[in-house]
């Protein structure tokens, strides 16, 4: 099969297109044929070897996407070849950038008609993430307070929709040039951090979630009213900033299941959440999508569409 693969750490150049073998589907697995496959920024933190040390190559990275399921191992039996599904790779398992991908059966879910395959892709893993954040980890409630971190990225961008659909405030923080997007999505304040320190500006919020890391993530924490939460994605293995012993710091599990999924796709095809801006690249095109991404300053979400 094709697929886009590394054989070393290192930038955005080690990135190969081309050939590697076919996945096998074991007990309890489906063999996906890959149709969309979306690039997170966990993706170029893999391959750089800043987030983990991969020892065997080939390696495939990706963790969301959407396709049709074209075999099925033995101790399948709710879903059946033919089935468009999407979803998102255990934790600590890739290869979503190939045109077939072998994954735990009972952690995909079937793709709605309403949505394509790139859509479905796009909303994976952001949504998972946003969900577990927003509702689980820091369980908002209607009426409260909560700043999030890099609003214009497709996490966060989920994050700030499922926030006020929940009936929070929503605060933000974001270049200029992503204001109006923002505002699009609902956000009732929108911070400027190349002109503004948030923390001159927010104070006494209920929540913050942060998907910026580094100092940006210690400095939330002035932000926060005593006995608020905050919850952080990025700098996954670095320890949480500990200078507010009267807050809650908190680290989302962000585990994979179908039931998470579905509510995702519930949000969306009920307009709660709208998919967010998609860039497009062909897979060949993956070390130019790992550049963007590497640079941090996207917006929405870059999907590889296979088929």
């Amino acid at each position: 099969m094709k697929a886009a693969y590394f054989l070393q750490h290192g930038g955005p150049e080690v990135l190969r297109y081309g050939e590697v073998p076919d996945p096998v589907a074991g007990p309890g697995e489906a063999l996906i044929d890959v149709h969309a496959a979306s690039v997170n920024g966990a993706d170029w933190k893999v391959r750089s070897g800043k987030s983990a040390s991969i020892t065997a190559f080939p390696h495939v990275p990706g963790r969301d996407f959407s396709g049709v399921i074209s075999a099925l191992a033995a101790g399948v039996t709710d879903l059946r070849v033919g089935d468009a599904v999407f979803g998102v790779c255990d934790a600590g398992r890739e290869g979503a950038y190939a045109q077939k991908l072998a994954i735990r059966a009972a952690i995909v879910a079937r793709k709605p008609d309403a949505l394509s395959h790139v859509e479905c892709a796009a909303v994976a893993l952001v949504g998972l993430t946003a969900l577990v954040s927003i509702e689980d980890t820091l369980e908002l409630t209607s009426g409260e307070t909560i700043l999030i971190q890099g609003g214009a990225g497709g996490v966060a961008g989920f994050a700030v929709q499922l926030a006020k659909h929940i009936g929070a405030r929503v605060i933000t923080t974001a270049r200029a040039a992503n204001h109006a997007y923002l505002r699009s999505l609902g956000a009732d304040q929108i911070i400027d951090y190349e002109t503004q320190d948030f923390t001159q500006v927010v104070s006494g919020c209920d929540a913050v979630f942060d998907t910026v890391g580094g100092d940006v993530a210690a400095r939330s924490l002035v932000v926060l009213r005593p006995g608020g939460r905050a919850a952080f994605i990025a700098s996954r293995g670095v320890p949480l900033p500990s200078v507010r012993p009267d807050v809650a710091l908190l680290r989302p599990n962000v585990a994979r299941d179908r039931k998470h999924l579905e509510r995702v796709v519930a949000l969306v095809t009920g307009g709660a959440v709208r998919v967010p801006e998609i860039t497009l690249y062909d897979l060949s095109q993956a070390a130019a999508a790992h550049a963007v991404s590497e640079a941090r300053h996207l917006r929405g979400k870059l999907v590889f569409k296979l088929r």
